[in-house]
């Protein structure tokens, strides 16, 4: 590989997550005992590279990071994943990005309490465009949203394919759909967006912006999408799981790896709906990403 030149980057968010099993999730003023704890690497954007470079994708990462005591785990669960992390910027003074999540196996939720990272966002100036223009997908979840637009626009004028993560509806997602290529969100964006149970109105409402491809994911109820019109509907893979952080990370990899593989889309979204329904069966968002081995076993491949 030409060095600089990576198949994918990814914008967004990196943190450490402390992962634990519960029972059922608490009253207040109570006291809840935990099991199975486990800390790794997370944020949507970090994860779904993680996938992919375990999949044999050259990827790079641009994010911030504090210099707190984290900060060095999250990066080097990059590094040691073989993501190329010289696009994070760590920011002296300020604290990383961190989350502590709590999974009820037997429910098959789990609960999220984090913090952004506390330091200057990522801007504009200081993304390194060749990187971008070379790529062959660009990836992110929005959260530094200047920075997101700006490489959006970036990716967009050099022909690269712009993903997006849309976990919620913050200020200034809508433009990003204007410039996503994919534009694939969560059952929660659908929901502020065009309310309860209507998750094809948020695909053609998203379509008219402009993306090729918009998709809802809906957790245990599988997913919708949108492809030039064309409606798809699927159910989720079955299964029995025990933490489903991380699902959607690796469902937007999985996606992302069938662009790059030149698959039709439903194979696309059928390869992403299967891995995320893997990670599920597993605690924390990175244990259980399948292997591309695992797929040509269990999964009939056209």
């Amino acid at each position: 590989m030409e060095k600089g030149i990576f198949k994918v980057l990814g914008l967004g968010q990196c943190c450490l997550d402390y992962i634990g099993k519960i029972v059922s999730y608490p009253p207040p003023d109570t006291k809840c005992e935990f099991s199975d704890m486990v800390i790794q690497g997370g944020g949507p954007v970090a994860t779904a590279l993680v996938a992919l470079s375990r999949w044999g994708v050259s990827c790079a990462f641009a994010g911030v990071l504090g210099n707190d005591q984290f900060s060095a785990m999250i990066k080097s669960s990059l590094d040691d994943e073989g993501i190329d992390t010289n696009g994070i910027l760590v920011r002296n003074g300020f604290d990383s990005q961190f989350a502590f999540i709590v999974a009820e196996p037997d429910a098959g939720n789990r609960t999220i309490f984090w913090r952004r990272p506390t330091g200057p966002a990522l801007s504009p100036d200081e993304i390194d465009y060749p990187i971008i223009r070379n790529a062959k997908v660009f990836h992110t979840d929005g959260i530094f949203l200047e920075a997101s637009l700006a490489a959006c626009k970036a990716a967009k004028k050099a022909g690269v394919q712009v993903v997006v993560d849309a976990g919620s509806l913050r200020e200034g997602m809508l433009e990003l759909v204007r410039l996503s290529d994919y534009f694939l969100a969560s059952e929660t964006f659908a929901e502020a967006l065009v309310g309860e149970g209507k998750p094809m109105d948020a695909c053609i409402k998203l379509a008219e912006l402009g993306p090729r491809v918009v998709g809802v994911t809906l957790g245990p109820k599988g997913y919708v999408a949108l492809d030039r019109g064309r409606r798809i509907r699927q159910p989720a893979y079955p299964v029995a799981a025990v933490d489903t952080t991380g699902c959607g990370d690796v469902f937007h990899a999985g996606f992302i790896y069938g662009l790059l593989e030149k698959w039709h889309v439903d194979k696309c979204f059928d390869f992403a709906a299967w891995a995320g329904a893997m990670v599920s069966l597993k605690l924390g968002g990175r244990t259980g990403i399948p292997t591309l081995e695992d797929w040509n076993r269990t999964v009939h491949n056209d």
